[in-house]
């Protein structure tokens, strides 16, 4: 199996005009793309059961579907049972720098928690936080017009100190764009090409720092769990969870 790293040139300025295309996932084709996307099937278990969050859905290949060039992921409750998907390009595409994006329409209603993030490649050797985990874009249904962006280190012992809450009102209306500009300096964290939070560490241990590796990205549409909430309403399902595009590019003058 062949692995892809993007080890994307990084300029000290950057902006949307100085950006270089150097990978995309367009959702163009009938399928995903399997040299490209991995499916996580089950709910964990024995593992990690509930994926190490108490979730409460068991993941499919059947939850999700190409549309209208679109990644569709579909949340249903069937005979009791919450489903849903998710997809990681771990093994198959690595970023490490550069500037990582996606066009998203949230799914809404209490319980549902979509996540578009990345985990470090080392995470089969040293085990999470240490690998270091980057939070894009995370919303929870139980807490309408906020985006949460975090990341987890092994200082941070796995809770999210390094976070930020940004309200916008009707985020769940419409298409909205969520970035992470990455540097060997710092990361920052973008919404629709607005700067919501940084960080950029005085002190770059390993445990502080985890970022000067490869990552791997994933997106999911996980219900309830400890972020999700303890309450699920089975009144909303199905829930759609809409990605446009997945884009990554080199940052340069």
């Amino acid at each position: 199996m062949k692995v892809y790293v993007f080890l994307l040139l990084i300029f000290p300025a950057f902006g949307l005009s100085g950006q270089e295309l150097i990978w995309s996932e367009e959702f163009s084709g009938e399928q995903l793309d399997p040299s490209v996307w991995n499916y996580e099937l089950g709910d964990g278990c024995p593992e990690l059961c509930g994926f190490g969050n108490n979730e409460l859905q068991i993941y499919t290949k059947r939850n999700h579907r190409l549309e209208d060039g679109k990644l569709i992921i579909t949340a249903r409750l069937e005979d009791g049972t919450y489903t849903s998907t998710r997809i990681t390009t771990e093994g198959k595409k690595l970023v490490q720098y550069g500037r990582v994006e996606a066009r998203i329409k949230l799914p809404s209603g209490e319980g549902v928690w979509p996540a578009f993030w990345m985990l470090g490649s080392n995470i089969d050797e040293v085990g999470w936080p240490r690998c270091g985990e980057i939070d894009i874009m995370e919303y929870v249904g139980r807490e309408p017009g906020q985006v949460f962006t975090s990341l987890h280190t092994q200082d941070s012992h796995g809770n999210t100190i390094n976070s930020k809450t940004t309200a916008i009102e009707k985020i769940e209306t419409g298409f909205h764009t969520y970035a992470a500009e990455w540097t060997p300096e710092k990361i920052v964290f973008l919404i629709d090409g607005k700067a919501v939070y940084t960080f950029a560490p005085d002190e770059r241990t390993e445990a502080v720092w985890p970022y000067d590796q490869p990552f791997y990205l994933l997106l999911n549409l996980a219900i309830g769990g400890n972020f999700g909430g303890p309450v699920v309403d089975d009144q909303i399902f199905p829930q759609e969870y809409i990605i446009d595009y997945v884009r990554l590019y080199a940052l340069r003058h």
